[in-house]
């Protein structure tokens, strides 16, 4: 086996290792002494932490989310050989996050982490994803089919603004991890998110 495939094969293990590390429970842990999948929506996600400890320790798990695709994509892409292994590790990282061996298997639903493997990708492009996504979520009114669209929606919208290969790549490959796991919610209803609240329902 050659030098190249076991650094392959270490940034493919590693990126689901990384994208595992669940800053969302260790963060409601410590500062609430709750597990985050107990309260809300059940995932284990920046948004959950800000509904159960608050807006800071919220977008403190946001950045670290976000912080684990970078870093991610930035190994990837320095020391893989070749888009695919890019596109693996991004689909790795994501896996993780969503199914993370250090947490039961039971993470989040990928955004955060996907968001950062796509901005080291292609920073341009990461701004469209979020304009993409927040546009789902208006049109569609339900966070996991929001999600499912906005995967199925990612890698052609990238396309059309000149993405590279490589770049529409990595976003395939993250938008058929959000998609996978976006439909065990598929009719989920949310009560705690305004754009899921039926017309009649208070304030």
């Amino acid at each position: 086996m050659t030098v190249s495939i076991i650094t392959n094969i270490l940034i493919i293990v590693g990126a689901y290792l990384i994208g595992s590390i669940p800053f969302s429970i260790i963060a409601t842990r410590l500062l609430k002494g709750t597990d985050v999948r107990t309260h809300g929506s059940g995932h284990a996600g920046a948004t959950n932490t800000m509904r159960v400890a608050g807006w800071f320790p919220g977008i403190m798990v946001m950045i670290l989310d976000i912080g684990k695709g970078a870093v991610v994509a930035w190994l990837a892409t320095r020391f893989g050989a070749g888009s695919s292994i890019a596109w693996m590790a991004t689909a790795s990282v994501v896996v993780g996050h969503c199914w993370p061996i250090f947490a039961g298997f039971r993470g989040g639903m990928g955004m955060a982490t996907s968001g950062g493997a796509l901005l080291v990708f292609w920073p341009l492009g990461f701004v469209l994803g979020i304009g993409l996504a927040a546009a789902m979520q208006l049109v569609v009114r339900h966070s996991a089919r929001g999600n499912v669209a906005t995967a199925l929606l990612l890698a052609p919208l990238w396309l059309l603004f000149g993405a590279s290969t490589l770049q529409a790549g990595a976003a395939l490959a993250a938008s058929l991890i959000i998609g996978v796991r976006a439909t065990a919610d598929w009719n989920r209803v949310y009560h705690e998110l305004w754009f899921d609240r039926q017309l009649d329902q208070p304030e």
